[in-house]
């Protein structure tokens, strides 16, 4: 169980389900109550879906990415220095700290609250001190990283690069990861869309062993039609 206060994954997405769910329940409500059952049960079940779909959204943004993300950091050996491109309250970057004690983690965000509720960088400094964890927190944009090439074992993101919203920006934001990964290290990408394309950039890069795999039921935001999607490789080792 995490200790820290990591918000609500886009927000207003989880508040349109569960208040769409019970709009619809209210219609079947109506619907039966004036003896018109056959909209009624198209209404019921309409709003049960969407409930349901409420609570995958709920599920995932409170549990499930941290079960996820768990099993992927498991990886890390320890002494690493990790990059979080896109940090918000720390759910990823906080996780990453606690599997690094000779390592460094650091993120990076702009710190945007409808991306995720309360997003802001005392929040996440916060939550580090509650999970007994230390991180650097850096404000800036992942299109242009304030850090040298190669500085970096590790980079993640989770859910970030889909908020820029135009695909040069994105293909900059995916140039400047493979830019601040040292020979050999690990990128580790989390994200409802655009992962082929990431791919394919990362792929024109010189990325070797890139791979893009399902995460499966604990990642989806309402249901498969929200379903996260990891891009993995490591940069290959030159000279």
């Amino acid at each position: 169980m995490r200790r820290g206060n990591y918000g609500f994954d886009a927000p207003w997405a989880l508040a349109g389900l569960v208040l769409g769910g019970l709009a619809l329940l209210g219609l079947a409500a109506v619907s039966f109550a004036f003896d018109v059952p056959a909209p009624g049960v198209v209404f019921l079940l309409g709003g049960l879906y969407t409930l349901a779909s409420g609570a995958s959204h709920l599920y995932t943004t409170r549990r499930g990415k941290f079960a996820v993300w768990a099993d992927e950091l498991d990886r890390l050996k320890g002494d690493e220095r990790l990059l979080d491109l896109g940090c918000g309250r720390g759910a990823v970057l906080l996780l990453a700290a606690g599997r690094l004690p000779e390592g460094r983690a650091v993120g990076v965000d702009v710190w945007r609250s409808r991306d995720q509720s309360g997003n802001a960088g005392r929040v996440t400094r916060a939550n580090a001190a509650a999970e007994g964890v230390s991180a650097d927190l850096v404000t800036a944009d992942m299109r242009d990283l304030p850090f040298g090439d190669g500085t970096f074992d590790v980079v993640v993101s989770s859910l970030a690069l889909h908020h820029l919203h135009r695909a040069e920006e994105r293909a900059r934001a995916v140039r400047e990861a493979y830019r601040v990964l040292r020979p050999g290290g690990l990128i580790l990408v989390a994200d409802l869309w655009h992962t082929v394309a990431y791919e394919n950039i990362l792929r024109d890069l010189g990325m070797a062993d890139v791979r893009r795999r399902d995460l499966g039921w604990r990642y989806w935001y309402g249901g498969p039609w929200a379903n996260m999607s990891m891009l993995e490789g490591k940069k290959p080792v030159t000279g």
